[in-house]
């Protein structure tokens, strides 16, 4: 690998830390960043929010539905370092019992110096990913839905593009009168189908559970996502003390590989008209486990505001003392400006 590769690689890898710092086995980790605002608020990855919010359908199309009809949603990010993520969003009711779903997200990475081998600078560059796709969804029955993304993955780093091809397949089970929600899906399935180079990176491959429920009159939904369940062991190195005699500590104990696989998350609801969301991931933790990480590392938190015609999402979070990610959404409800 010359130097202007290696440059690339590192910085690429440099922009996913909390989802691959310590387990980076495969490429195309941007997959795993959601596009919902209350989605990272409930720690990035949850599968069974039942909102009506079109942004949600990236995480399980089994949650798209014709109450999303004539939805459209915007959606921006701020990740870390120079990186900036956004998207749009448009969705259909087909029929009585299905809908349908396209959007389009792209993921910049800023710019970066490009250097030949000898180490001589050959100008800037900005590598980009872009992510195409459509999802169609049935219900099968009133309590019982599911859903099919198919999406289209295009990388240009530099001179070096890849093509890739992806499948999210899901299933939900959202009993209203229990306010209980169960999912199942089969994320990032597929390949790709033109490489950068002389060989084929693969994609996070996941399969993922998903548990939400709220209890009473209490407004609170809890939520318990189980991912990565395509293998147990997920190990990561513990930094000790920070100082320069402390060698990292492997940790691969049963109680760390299960709660790495597990995101706890409450999204709280006073009214249909604003929501709070509060999550811990602690993968993410586990991940950014440096000396120096903030207390806030494994901590997201979101809020969102709904009115008659548009809604907006917020969310926060700060994996690291030197990495805070922002996400803002803004859905239309275009029906509400038609009637």
């Amino acid at each position: 690998m010359n130097l202007r590769n290696l440059i690339l690689s590192i910085s690429i890898l440099a922009t996913f830390p909390s989802m691959s710092a310590q387990d980076g086995s495969t490429a195309y980790n941007f997959l795993n960043t959601t596009s919902s605002a209350r989605i990272y608020g409930l720690g990035g990855v949850n599968i069974t929010t039942i909102d009506g919010d079109l942004g949600s359908t990236d995480q399980n199309p089994g949650l798209l539905g014709g109450e999303m009809d004539n939805q459209l949603i915007f959606s921006y990010m701020r990740y870390l370092g120079d990186s900036n993520f956004a998207g749009v969003r448009y969705g259909r009711a087909a029929g009585e019992y299905g809908a349908w779903a396209a959007g389009i997200q792209y993921y910049g990475y800023g710019t970066i110096k490009g250097a030949d081998e000898n180490g001589i600078l050959t100008g800037d560059f900005s590598p980009k990913d872009i992510a195409f796709s459509g999802t169609y969804s049935h219900d099968i029955t009133d309590k019982l839905r599911g859903g099919a993304t198919l999406k289209m993955i295009y990388s240009g780093y530099e001179e070096y593009s890849a093509l890739a091809v992806a499948t999210d397949l899901g299933i939900n089970y959202y009993d209203e009168a229990h306010d209980l929600s169960l999912s199942f899906v089969v994320a990032n399935l597929g390949g790709q189908v033109k490489r950068f180079h002389d060989r084929y990176d693969r994609l996070p491959f996941d399969l993922r559970l998903g548990w939400a429920q709220s209890f009473g009159t209490l407004p609170i939904r809890f939520s318990i996502t189980a991912w990565n369940l395509t293998k147990w062991h997920l190990p990561y190195y513990d930094p000790g003390d920070g100082t320069a005699m402390t060698e990292p500590q492997k940790k691969d104990s049963f109680s760390s590989n299960l709660f790495r696989h597990l995101i706890f998350g409450a999204d709280i609801t006073p009214s249909d008209r604003f929501y709070l969301s509060l999550a811990y991931n602690y993968k993410t933790r586990t991940d950014m486990s440096t000396y120096s990480r903030s207390m806030l590392s494994g901590f997201s938190l979101g809020a969102g505001l709904n009115v008659n015609k548009f809604g907006i999402g917020l969310a926060f979070s700060q994996p690291h003392t030197g990495a805070t990610t922002f996400m803002v959404n803004l859905r239309l409800d275009i029906n509400d400006f038609i009637y």
